[in-house]
């Protein structure tokens, strides 16, 4: 006898248009206005914009029996009576007080209901969803199933296509539907495999009221203040019915599979929040995955069939391509992956307590004479070279061999030879094997019981516990298909007196074959169903792991509060090569914000240099050398005509702090003008003159009485906007200048960044500092150009930042990039100023200008004009700039794009007109970039400007994938 259910999966949307629905509110509820029709699959929805509010009709065949909407109708009002539910409908009684409505159109049966409308946007139109949303997902639907599961009603006990329980019959029905053969026998094949998995689990799987479509379409959120939508409320109980606890939980992770960009365990934050409000019992963890999979089979097949029966449904047509990316993400990975994932989610484990029993897999080895070999980020293999290639694995092993009998890699080690640069997604480089090199013809023996299977990568070996995967291995001619202990397997592969590779993998999951490497967020699951070989072969190949989070807490317990991290999380990097970065699980991140950096990480020419006078001497600059020398020398030829007296100090910081001092020593003065917005360094004179609140947010308030700032000349947000600003900005001024000429206060000098770094590479305007260093030098005040950040070469067209505005300072700070990393900063100014400081006594800075600090200064210079960095930063940050005011032109949020050459920064803002900065948003989107493989922060005072500087070798092709990334982010979500 054919099912209810299965009937009911033939029908199509009920026949009734807008005209026809118009007269439905009119004679029934007495409403008018606009009408839109929204999205179903089986019955038809209308949104009215009613004077007195916004309405939904629900149009439903007589098919289905009155009783079940009387249902949905209860349980909306058993919700709405909780509290702390998610927000709910309302159902909106009739003029005649029904709250159901039996209607006729055209001779044709319908029941219809009136629900109000609520605000809010659905999840659907996101392609990304942030573990944030995903999280808030599971919440609702945990606090949803809560609330109905002391829910009763007749109506609930229906048959319905969409419940789980029916997944196998329904599928079975609707794939005559399915045109695609070969999605049919996938759809055929996962189901089968899911109903195997789930036949025993039956029985403990709880029945009670669910709403069953707990679904990213079927949910209304609000943006939290990050732009992230958070869903707070939930409509369409269509489907309520009385079913599995565990399948309501399913369809709502199946839901997201098509945000999921191809990886499943985006749904895990969900499958934590929903158990953290509602905890699911062992048996609905591990049937939740085989239910996921159910419905999204029972999904894909019912869109097939709806389409074939109903094909101008704009609903069903615009869902198929989802509902088969759900399937398509389903079926990509072993069941058991998935469902030892998620218990772990739940921070339970799976994992038998014992490990693998068995013998010695290599028995006649000398396990003295093994060698393991790292390959990870941190391996002393790597240093110097300049990017590891998967030839440098066989090579390390066959390098290591030496008197050693066997040599081995590592098992769950995150391998540096796996990374990839400039990927969006982490590369596999947790490896779940150990490869050994011993002598061709090495004895390998079944190290327990077992079937054996012979595939086109080796052997396989099916134990009781586990299946033991080799290759490399000669088998015997005569070898039986049932093996014993301690038998003969065959020998290591390869010809006599040479070595042989033999891979040793274990599964405890006999059905599938496993990968050889796995990406860093699977690894937790994977290293559960394939676990070490250790035991089998008698020594410790196994990897220690990162600990990234210890170490952490260790930092945080000693590191002084004020050093923040980048990110909440940070990621552990503990190597870099040119402008990338790679952290202790082997992801790259493309390093935009790394302006200390200015050659690139690891230069291979400079840590020869340093490694060289490090052998030789380092000592301070008070001994005479060579090196100090040629070096002030190399700055000072650098510098104008008449700057030709070199400072050498340790930082940024420390050479604001001296040429402040220079000038209150040079001039006899005290008082100094500076710039809102401006930050100058951290030490007590230079943090004084540094006004900018996002790095001090009492910076306003606590400026010394000798510190004058002046108007920011910010032509993008301040008062006076756009080149034309100029004389507008100097104006702002003179009223400072005159009140101390008022006051008697001599002024000592004028400090400023002549590209407004920390606001985010703004240009000053045009003849900005020409006016304003005549009226400093007027009232014989010194002027203090601070390059430190983007001078150098970094701006592409100029060497020196105050070039752009062609005027000459009297003193010039630098440091940053100057020693790629190494403490190393200088002062460059006239020699009268430089000799006016002798008055207070000698200066002196103990490693400022060492040997091995003037070789580090010299080998940068020599490397920037070898490699001609500054030419690339012109060229590429031109070419990147363009992309970025590309997107400008696409998505509002962009703002402005500022600077030049490889100091630019992104603007965002909410709004155009306003200029209400996007600080939020901003921080998220840089939280987003990390996941995508991009380093990049925030600054300027509002925090809503992308700071972007990377090292000056940064390359075109990675210039690209910066901007694709962003283009990405602002196009699907953050």
């Amino acid at each position: 006898m054919e099912h209810a259910f299965l009937r009911r999966a033939e029908l199509s949307r009920p026949e009734v248009n807008a005209e026809d629905t118009a007269r439905l509110f009119a004679v029934h509820y007495g409403l008018s206005g606009p009408i839109v029709e929204l999205g179903s699959q089986q019955d038809r929805n209308y949104r009215i914009d009613a004077a007195n509010g916004r309405f939904v009709l629900k149009i439903c065949r007589s098919d289905y029996a009155t009783i079940e909407l009387e249902a949905q109708n209860a349980a909306l009002r058993h919700i709405a009576g909780k509290p702390g539910m998610p927000r709910v409908p309302r159902v909106i009684a009739a003029v005649d007080g029904a709250d159901i409505v039996f209607a006729k159109v055209r001779g044709q049966d319908y029941q219809i209901r009136l629900l109000d409308y609520i605000e809010g946007e659905p999840l659907t139109r996101r392609k990304h969803l942030p573990p944030v949303t995903i999280a808030a997902l599971g919440a609702l639907g945990g606090r949803l199933a809560l609330a109905l599961s002391d829910f009763i009603h007749p109506g609930l006990s229906r048959d319905l296509q969409w419940d789980l329980r029916h997944a196998e019959p329904v599928v079975r029905h609707l794939l005559s539907a399915v045109n695609d053969a070969d999605r049919k026998e996938r759809i055929t094949r996962a189901m089968d495999t899911a109903m195997q998995r789930l036949d025993a689990l039956k029985p403990e799987l709880r029945l009670q009221a669910i709403h069953h479509d707990v679904t990213d379409d079927n949910v209304v959120s609000q943006p939290n203040d990050h732009g992230q939508l958070i869903p707070n409320g939930v409509i369409d109980f269509g489907d309520s019915m009385n079913g599995w606890l565990a399948a309501d939980l399913a369809v709502t992770c199946a839901s997201l599979l098509h945000h999921a960009d191809g990886d499943p365990f985006v749904i895990l934050p969900a499958i934590k929040a929903f158990h953290a409000v509602f905890p699911l019992n062992d048996a609905e963890l591990q049937a939740l995955w085989p239910l996921i999979v159910a419905r999204s089979a029972v999904l894909v097949a019912s869109s097939e069939q709806q389409l074939a029966l109903d094909p101008d449904n704009p609903y069903v047509s615009g869902n198929i391509d989802h509902e088969r990316m759900i399937f398509d993400v389903a079926v990509s990975v072993p069941p058991a992956l998935m469902e030892t994932a998620i218990v772990q989610s739940v921070g339970y484990s799976i994992a038998p307590a014992t490990p693998i029993a068995g013998g010695l897999l290599l028995p006649g080895i000398d396990l003295a004479q093994v060698a393991t070999i790292a390959l990870d980020t941190q391996s002393p293999l790597f240093d110097g070279v300049p990017w590891p290639e998967l030839e440098l694995e066989v090579s390390a092993l066959q390098n290591a061999c030496g008197e050693h009998a066997l040599t081995a890699t590592r098992y769950g080690e995150y391998r540096l030879t796996r990374t990839v640069l400039l990927s969006p997604k982490p590369a596999d480089t947790f490896a779940l094997h150990v490869d050994l090199l011993l002598p061709a013809g090495t004895s390998v023996v079944a190290p327990f019981d077992g079937i054996l299977k012979f595939t086109d990568n080796g052997l396989v070996l099916v134990g009781e516990d586990a299946a033991l995967h080799l290759t490399g291995i000669e088998t015997l001619p005569s070898l039986e298909t049932v093996v014993g202990r301690g038998k003969p397997l065959g020998a290591v592969a390869g010809a006599q007196g040479e070595k042989g590779m033999l891979r040793v993998q274990l599964c405890r999951d006999k059905e599938i074959v496993p990968p050889s490497f796995v990406s860093p967020g699977h690894a937790a699951a994977w290293a559960a169903l394939c676990p070490s070989p250790a035991r089998l072969l008698g020594f410790d190949c196994d990897a220690p792991a990162p600990g990234s989070s210890a170490l952490l807490a260790r930092r945080q317990s000693h590191f002084a509060k004020p050093q923040k991290n980048y990110y909440e999380t940070p990621p552990q990097i503990e190597r870099g090569w040119r402008e990338h970065m790679v952290d202790v699980e082997g992801r790259a991140y493309l390093d935009m914000v790394n302006n200390v950096t200015i050659l690139g990480h690891g230069h291979p020419r400079l840590a020869d240099a340093v490694h060289r006078q490090w052998q030789r001497l380092n000592t301070n600059s008070r001994f005479h050398y060579a090196s100090v020398a040629e070096f002030s020398e190399r700055l000072a030829a650098l510098a104008p005509d008449g700057l030709d007296t070199v400072f050498l100090v340790n930082s940024g910081s420390e050479a604001n702090d001296l040429a402040l001092r220079l000038a209150w020593a040079a001039t006899g003065a005290r008082s100094m003008l500076c710039l809102l917005e401006g930050y100058h360094g951290w030490s007590v004179a230079s943090d004084a003159v540094s006004t900018s609140i996002a790095d001090n947010p009492q910076a306003l308030t606590t400026r010394p009485d000798w510190v004058h700032p002046v108007m920011s000349p910010n032509t993008y947000r301040g008062p006076f906007r756009g080149p034309g600003s100029t004389a507008d900005y100097v104006a702002t001024v003179a009223p400072v200048l005159e009140k101390l000429d008022r006051d008697g206060k001599r002024l000592a000098g004028f400090i400023c960044e002549c590209v407004y770094g920390n606001a985010g590479g703004i240009p000053l305007p045009p003849g900005y500092l020409k006016d304003v260093y005549a009226m400093v030098r007027a009232r014989g005040g010194v002027c203090i150009a601070d390059e430190v950040q983007v001078g150098y070469g970094r701006l592409g067209h100029h060497f020196w930042g105050f070039e752009e505005q062609g005027v000459t300072p009297d003193i010039i700070t630098i440091a940053k990039g100057m020693g790629n990393g190494h403490p190393l900063g200088a002062v460059i100014t006239t020699r009268a100023i430089a000799d006016a400081l002798e008055k207070e006594g000698y200066f002196f800075s103990s490693a400022g200008g060492s040997p091995v600090s003037s070789v580090v200064g010299l080998t940068v210079l020599d490397i920037m004009r070898d490699e001609g960095l500054q030419e690339n930063a012109r060229i590429v940050g031109g070419h990147l700039k363009r992309r970025l005011e590309a997107l400008g032109q696409r998505f509002p949020l962009v703002g402005a794009v500022h600077g030049m050459g490889l100091y630019l920064g992104l603007e965002f803002v909410r709004d155009r007109e306003t200029l209400t900065p996007a600080t939020l948003e901003t921080a998220a989107i840089c939280d987003r970039l990390l996941q995508l493989g991009v380093l990049m922060q925030p600054t300027g005072d509002h925090l809503n400007v992308l700071k972007i500087k990377p090292p000056l070798c940064l390359s075109r092709q990675s210039a690209d994938f910066f901007a694709d990334m962003l283009e990405r982010v602002l196009s699907e979500g953050w």
